[in-house]
């Protein structure tokens, strides 16, 4: 985004990482504004201070980018008691989109874009009898279940968008070797292994950029992409009432 000169704003959790991350992106940007703030995903306060930040130092917001994400194996609690898979993936995107959305308006041609993940594909419906995992928990079933949360997000506001100028379209960035897997030792260390098999981080940002960027999608909402083109999402994601009561659920779960 830095080379193509829009200024960026890097949000991150770990104070060291981000500012080299900031550095590395500042040496590519020719000169262009990279900012930052650090914010953990896993606090809804921290969220929404985070949005009261942005709201007062961008004047002007034509992108958001929700590309945070983890993967819990064993299961874990947000610091609001919220299953924390579900917390940072889906329900913190879901606040920060929706406290920065007036601004995103005020654009009249912004983009969101959700980088959501293959694996929700195999989801054929997202399961409110136990959203949180209470009653069973698996780590990869509920990774999936919140990349299901982010694209039925991302269509469900792509509707309630239609004809503001905003528009809102969710992605598969590739198949990654990231420290997503930092919780499972010995599936990273595989992982690395395997690494030369799998998208660089490089490679996995440009369907991000595309979505983000690309002219002919200005006016193309509610889509989802892989490889830079059009696919087919899970089924569940067009059924509009599962949508608006994953909506009101996570309403509800961020305080709104």
């Amino acid at each position: 985004m830095a080379e193509r000169g829009y200024q960026v704003v890097m949000i991150g959790r770990d104070a060291a990482r981000t500012e080299s991350a900031v550095a590395e992106v500042k040496s590519a940007g020719k000169g262009v504004r990279v900012t930052h703030h650090l914010c953990d995903f896993s606090s809804l306060a921290a969220v929404r201070s985070l949005a009261h930040a942005l709201l007062a130092s961008e004047p002007t917001i034509d992108v958001l980018i929700n590309n945070a994400g983890l993967w819990h194996p064993q299961r874990t609690l947000s610091r609001d008691g919220i299953e924390d898979t579900f917390a940072v993936n889906h329900l913190a995107p879901f606040l920060l989109t929706l406290l920065l959305l007036p601004r995103l308006r005020e654009s009249g041609r912004a983009r969101i874009v959700h980088v959501s993940s293959r694996l929700h594909e195999k989801q054929k419906s997202f399961h409110f009898d136990d959203p949180q995992g209470e009653r069973s928990y698996h780590g990869l079933r509920a990774y999936s279940q919140s990349k299901l949360a982010n694209v039925m997000f991302s269509t469900e506001l792509a509707a309630r968008l239609a004809g503001s100028g905003v528009v809102s379209n969710a992605l598969h960035p590739g198949d990654v070797v990231s420290d997503i897997l930092r919780e499972k030792p010995l599936l990273r260390f595989f992982g690395k292994l395997a690494a030369p098999l799998f998208d660089s981080a490089e490679t996995a940002s440009q369907t991000s950029v595309y979505v983000a960027t690309a002219e002919e999608l200005s006016q193309v909402s509610g889509g989802y992409f892989k490889k830079q083109r059009p696919a087919t999402p899970s089924p569940a994601t067009l059924d509009s009432q599962a949508r608006a009561r994953l909506w009101e659920l996570s309403a509800q779960l961020v305080g709104l």
